[in-house]
């Protein structure tokens, strides 16, 4: 899977964000995860541009968009900043689709930010404590040391990481495409920061919040998804009122490599629902 470049930015308190926007039709916005980037969304994407207008982006400290060291990425931020982002869309109700990570920032902007959405679709995603995995939480204690590791190291253990969220395995050239942004002397570094700067505050502070969702809520998970266990799946299910769930098989974190025609014919078939 090649990773094409976004071509517009938008700019906000200092970071500047990757975007684009294609397609024809009412808006369907994508959400990326941790330690994903857009890139991950834009063959689903692409399948629905035929009939909707998309949009993908990527998070400040995340894929094509700025690292600054000195800018925080922690959920609070992007949160407020995807909220900001709507708004200089223009987008009025737009379809969300969120992965991991992203359906965090999606319902902080929704349930904190004044966001509201035609439909909100959330797959595989960090919304109940507690969440990371072992290595995760290692670099949260060691995130200093990390950062420092011969490149070579880092990005062996970069890989090994990416590979344990598949359940059937990567191809390598989908591997590069989720590692490649996180090497070199910024992305290094950055990688360690958006996991050091991950806190489950972020999330807990949202969960007695869930009940008041009242837009058409739509979960997908991966059966065999061993960072985010699907027991967390029927949890949020049952904390959002109306919303439905789907349980792909055979699928781990990584749906989209895992299982994207089943995960491409579910957001079809869900976003075209919600058009009636």
């Amino acid at each position: 899977m090649a990773t094409r470049r976004l071509t517009k930015t938008f700019h906000w308190r200092g970071r500047e964000v990757a975007y684009d926007s294609w397609g024809s039709g009412p808006d369907v916005v994508f959400l990326h995860g941790t330690p994903w980037s857009s890139a991950l969304w834009r063959p689903i994407a692409d399948a629905l541009s035929v009939r909707y207008t998309v949009h993908v982006w990527d998070m400040p400290g995340y894929g094509q968009s700025s690292k600054d060291p000195g800018h925080d990425v922690d959920l609070g931020v992007q949160g407020e900043l995807f909220a900001g982002l709507l708004d200089e869309w223009g987008l009025d109700r737009p379809h969300i689709i969120a992965h991991d990570f992203g359906g965090a920032v999606a319902l902080r902007a929704r349930l904190l930010h004044g966001a509201r959405y035609r439909s909100l679709c959330l797959v595989d995603v960090v919304a109940l404590s507690p969440w990371g995995s072992p290595f995760f939480t290692l670099v949260q204690q060691h995130s200093d040391v990390f950062t420092r590791l011969p490149a070579a190291v880092h990005q062996g253990a970069v890989e090994a990481y990416v590979r344990g969220a598949s359940h059937r395995g990567i191809r390598d050239d989908d591997l590069a495409m989720l590692v490649d942004p996180w090497t070199g002397v910024l992305g290094q570094p950055a990688f360690y920061r958006q996991i050091a700067q991950a806190d489950e505050r972020y999330t807990t502070e949202m969960e007695p919040l869930y009940s008041t969702i009242d837009e058409p809520v739509h979960i997908i998970w991966g059966a065999d998804d061993t960072w985010i266990p699907v027991d967390r799946a029927h949890r949020l299910n049952s904390m959002i009122p109306g919303s439905t769930l789907t349980v792909v098989e055979r699928a781990g974190h990584l749906i989209q490599l895992d299982a994207p025609a089943q995960l491409g014919a579910e957001l079809g078939h869900w976003v075209d629902s919600q058009q009636t």
